[in-house]
């Protein structure tokens, strides 16, 4: 694909070191392909901008603005010089008709980026999980602890599993976690906070 003169010199355009290529919220209608260099990924999180990936050759960013019009959620800058093709809709289909092999290797790689997005977002939802059963145990021995700092297992258990919507098994799961961390133990149905200290900060680390 890199080696096809024609393709760049319909297609292609050089871009200099750090110029952005597109910015997070710009209405686009191209994708790009990158033939040489390498393009960096960042996102604003919370006020923050955040590196999501380093894009080198044989990669494409941007195929959101040719199939669903949508803004891009993403700000692309080139690391060093870099050469890409920039298509919009009509000469990425010209193209995926003419050449099924370029085709084949996009699919592979949206197919693996899914596979890792679907990790990602795995990964997050454990982690916000943990977090919120960890705040809602805090405020459990805060408000309802007897004169002994203990608050009923199943009970507690039940009344977090229905305020975060979470499974039962899940946050029994999350439990077990906090037990063998340290920061609870289990004893007679009951929950005994072992270390208030851990449990702030892993509250303060989570957030």
């Amino acid at each position: 694909m890199s080696g096809d003169t024609g393709l760049f010199n319909s297609f292609g355009i050089t871009v200099d070191p750090g110029v952005l290529i597109f910015q997070e919220g710009d209405v686009g209608d191209k994708m790009y392909i990158i033939q040489s260099g390498n393009v960096r990924v960042s996102k604003i999180i919370e006020g923050k901008e955040h590196e999501l990936a380093v894009l080198g050759k044989g990669d494409f960013f941007g195929e959101m603005a040719i199939v669903t019009n949508e803004k891009r959620t993403a700000t692309v800058k080139a690391l060093n010089n870099t050469s890409l093709l920039a298509f919009d809709r009509q000469g990425f289909l010209s193209l995926i008709n003419k050449n099924a092999k370029i085709a084949l290797n996009i699919i592979e790689k949206l197919c693996r980026r899914l596979q890792k997005i679907h990790i990602q977002v795995q990964h997050m939802v454990r982690k916000n999980s943990t977090t919120l059963v960890a705040l809602h145990l805090s405020q459990a021995f805060k408000n309802d602890a007897d004169a002994d700092g203990r608050i009923p297992y199943d009970l507690s258990l039940n009344e977090i599993s229905l305020n975060l919507e979470l499974p039962f098994e899940n946050v029994e799961s999350i439990i077990n976690e906090f037990q063998k961390d340290g920061i609870i133990t289990i004893e007679e149905n009951e929950l005994i906070l072992e270390s208030n200290k851990k449990l702030k900060n892993f509250i303060e680390k989570c957030h």
